[in-house]
């Protein structure tokens, strides 16, 4: 199985074609709804200064980098898929919005520094990357964000990636938690919690 075979968002754009437009739409009619979609975005918020740099790893229509741009924060997001980088262009623009895959993540060599204040990837992203790269896009979440920074990642249980699992490839990649919760609401973390919000910060060097 090659990587892009193993990665989960890719499968299902081949097996319908059509999956990325429906993501669009889904989104597009929650936020008609009047649904809250903003918490991710509110949290980051909250743990970073005014006017920080932040990284949307995994960015999709730019719902939670777009929140942050409007919040004041200069913010680049990254995505895979080329419909969601348009979708997130036309909504919200003001915002670097670049397609790439973040197994080989490496902003500098677009001209963008590192040393972000925060990295955040929601949505459940972790568990639709290929299983072989999880541990390298966590070492380069962490090569992007400056030594006092966080990365704040968000998954639910059931999805093919247990959250010991996350934890101990966070650990292998230099990321240690300052905080672990169950929501992105601030619910704290518990042995039976069907959700994970970790906030990470590199580890320092040895």
């Amino acid at each position: 199985m090659t990587i892009d075979e193993a990665n989960g968002w890719l499968r299902r754009i081949a097996e319908n074609p059509g999956h990325s437009r429906w993501y669009i739409q889904r989104f597009r009619d929650l936020a008609a709804r009047g649904e809250d979609l903003a918490g991710e975005a509110r949290l980051v918020d909250a743990v970073v200064s005014r006017g920080s740099r932040i990284l949307d790893a995994g960015c999709g229509t730019g719902r939670v980098g777009g929140f942050l741009a409007a919040a004041g924060h200069d913010v680049v997001g990254v995505d895979l898929d080329p419909e969601l980088i348009a979708a997130a262009r036309e909504e919200h623009p003001g915002p670097r919005w670049l397609v790439g895959d973040l197994a080989g993540l490496d902003l500098p060599a677009a001209g963008i520094p590192a040393g972000f204040d925060a990295v955040v990837c929601a949505g459940n992203v972790m568990t639709f990357v290929a299983p072989a790269t999880r541990r390298e896009i966590l070492r380069r979440f962490g090569a992007h964000v400056r030594p006092e920074g966080r990365v704040a990642v968000g998954f639910g249980a059931g999805r093919g990636y247990e959250f010991d699992a996350f934890l101990a490839d966070a650990a292998a990649a230099g990321l240690t938690p300052d905080l672990l919760l169950r929501s992105w609401d601030l619910r704290p973390f518990t042995p039976g919690s069907d959700f994970l919000v970790a906030l990470l910060t590199p580890q320092p060097p040895r």
